[in-house]
């Protein structure tokens, strides 16, 4: 459960980004660029700030 929600945060926030950045301002791809590093972070070292989030939240594996 906590991969799917996860997956779908990281998603949801690449493709506002997005969005921001071709009607608002070119900027928000740093933004893009963050999650992306987040993600990639996270598959080396194995943490993930978001999956701790949602623990204290209570959501189950």
């Amino acid at each position: 459960m906590k991969n799917r929600i996860i997956s779908a945060v990281a998603g949801i926030f690449i493709l506002t980004s997005l969005l921001l950045a071709i009607y608002i301002n070119i900027n928000w791809l740093w933004f893009t660029a963050f999650v992306g590093a987040n993600l990639l972070q996270s598959s080396i070292t194995k943490w993930c700030l978001m999956e701790d989030i949602l623990t204290k939240l209570g959501v189950k594996d």
